[in-house]
């Protein structure tokens, strides 16, 4: 293998091109590249770039109008530093009555949840309508003093719902007991 390598070297030895190029000829060649990128393709980078910077606009000004105009009211927490904490105070003891509720599902309790969670939807909802009349009255002491109020039916409701399921688990137990 290594004498037929060598053979076709020495067969090949005076066609190999090893002079130098002249004097300025990369310049020449890097010129010639340059020239040769159509320029439909410059156009094309620059259309495209045109058409993404316009998107980008569009992007923000959509995004703009639509927190303008938006159905989405203000909550109680945007209006003072005391509501922010009253509005997180109702949220974290709902959220936790919520969670209990949740714990006490099983066949038994299952309608009386339903009906419980169904309430507490319907004041989520009257909470949403308070949210956008807020927006537009400019802070009104009514609006605000109506989503504590909400907040309050909300938790009432969650404590009425665990006391049923309390005398539901209680009424069992005692079943059970006269059964035996």
């Amino acid at each position: 293998m290594k004498n037929n390598l060598e053979h076709k070297f020495k067969a090949l030895e005076n066609q190999f091109d090893i002079e130098e190029p002249n004097i300025g000829h990369f310049d020449r060649f890097e010129a010639k590249l340059n020239n040769s990128i159509p320029k439909t393709r410059k156009n094309i980078f620059k259309m495209v770039a045109s058409f993404s910077f316009a998107a980008s606009v569009i992007l923000f000004v959509g995004i703009w109008l639509g927190s303008e105009f938006s159905n989405k009211g203000m909550q109680l927490a945007s209006v003072s530093t005391e509501m922010q904490e009253t509005q997180s105070y109702f949220v974290s003891i709902i959220e936790k009555e919520l969670s209990l509720v949740e714990s006490e599902r099983n066949s038994n309790t299952e309608k009386i949840i339903s009906d419980g969670l169904f309430q507490i939807k319907k004041l989520e909802t009257q909470y949403s309508k308070l949210t956008l009349a807020l927006k537009e009255s400019n802070e009104d002491k009514r609006i605000i003093y109506a989503m504590i109020s909400n907040f309050q039916q909300r938790i009432d409701v969650l404590q009425s719902l665990l006391l049923q399921i309390e005398e539901i688990k209680q009424l069992k137990t005692k079943n059970n007991e006269n059964y035996v």
